[in-house]
């Protein structure tokens, strides 16, 4: 007589149990070691090999259950798993199987780049509307707490120049339509504040600019400075953060979408043009991220996916026809396939590149090389 095999567990299963009260037995923890080897380029980002995988999963256990019911209780997942009953469970294991596989590893990874640097780190996160870089931060921002590590998140839009300052711009532009193109930051005050986390003694104070999106009937402006002392990690994220400028040429032939008129490709260039200016900021970066969706009209969606969430809470937002123009004018701007795409074959310039699924669960993560 036969019996019927059990399923092996998932690496799911076995992490839920594992936060259940039954931790890994010794077939489980070799399934878990065996996980961490691949697929290779993800074990060689985060440099694990057969040699220290015991070792470096030792250590992600200890952050992995510290950590864990905090990371559940972010505002950013908890209403999820809270509001959708019938899929909760799946959600909660994509949210632990990306803290086991990405998060925490990539946490420790920036504590061993801070603590061999001796002075305060500065990560550049790249990512599009919807990808989950401010996520991301919030999240590595607890974990790194855990490993004793004083994080400061600084998003791009931080810098954007005064309401004032911008009406000058587009008034001088009226194809400044929307806040957020390049040319619409303080690009010199970002490298002052950059320049002071990096070279600050334990007792300095330093004033972090701050930006209020509802000012101005939603235009925006710059609100109080912050102050900040003892900065170990600044975490620098933004939608073009270490975005550099492409040959000119390439708006010369064929453009994608929606470049399609010589306006369109005359507002692409000028674009082009100021990111220059940025290229100052950019240097004082030590460490890039690219947080790259397998598709980038992907945004399109998750902007739309944003804009109902918002409204079901009461709150105003963009129609369909507004969300449409407004992503497709960020396309115009600094084109994902123009832009972002060479960024990711370039390790030269990018140490780490995060792709994002349709459903914002992780895909590959590797170190770029070159072709």
């Amino acid at each position: 007589m036969t019996h019927p095999v059990s399923p092996s567990p998932s690496l799911g299963d076995i992490l839920n149990q594992w936060l259940a009260g039954k931790p890994p037995n010794s077939s489980a923890w070799q399934k878990l070691v065996a996980a961490e080897l691949i697929p290779p380029e993800r074990a060689k980002a985060f440099g694990i090999t057969p040699d220290n995988v015991a070792e470096k999963l030792q250590a992600r256990s200890r952050l992995f259950e510290s950590v864990y019911s905090d990371v559940l209780t972010l505002p950013y997942f908890a209403p999820k798993i809270k509001d959708n009953p019938e899929n909760s469970e799946s959600i909660q294991t994509n949210i632990i199987l990306s803290l086991w596989r990405l998060w925490i590893p990539l946490a420790i990874q920036l504590a061993d780049y801070r603590k061999q640097l001796g002075c305060p780190l500065i990560q550049g996160i790249l990512g599009g509307q919807g990808t989950g870089k401010t996520t991301l931060a919030v999240v590595l921002k607890l974990i790194l707490a855990q490993l004793g590590y004083r994080t400061l998140s600084l998003s791009i839009d931080d810098l954007y120049k005064t309401y004032q300052e911008r009406q000058r711009l587009r008034e001088h532009d009226p194809r400044l339509i929307w806040r957020g193109p390049p040319g619409t930051h303080d690009v010199e005050l970002g490298v002052q504040v950059l320049d002071e986390l990096r070279s600050q003694n334990s007792s300095d104070s330093i004033l972090i600019p701050r930006f209020d999106k509802s000012a101005w009937e939603g235009a925006g402006d710059r609100t109080d400075f912050e102050p900040v002392q003892n900065t170990d990690i600044v975490l620098f994220e933004g939608w073009f953060v270490g975005v550099r400028p492409v040959v000119a040429t390439v708006f010369s032939g064929a453009t994608p979408a929606p470049i399609e008129t010589e306006s369109d490709r005359a507002f692409a260039r000028d674009m082009n043009e100021q990111l220059k200016a940025y290229l100052p900021l950019w240097e004082r970066l030590d460490r890039l991220i690219v947080v790259y969706p397998i598709d980038y009209r992907l945004s399109l969606q998750w902007r739309s996916q944003a804009e109902a969430e918002m409204m079901a809470t009461g709150k105003l937002g963009m129609n369909d026809s507004q969300i449409h123009d407004f992503v497709k004018y960020f396309w115009k701007a600094l084109h994902p396939e123009l832009f972002i795409t060479p960024l990711i074959h370039n390790p030269d310039w990018v140490d780490l590149v995060i792709e994002i699924n349709s459903d914002h669960t992780p895909d590959r993560v590797y170190k770029p090389i070159n072709r």
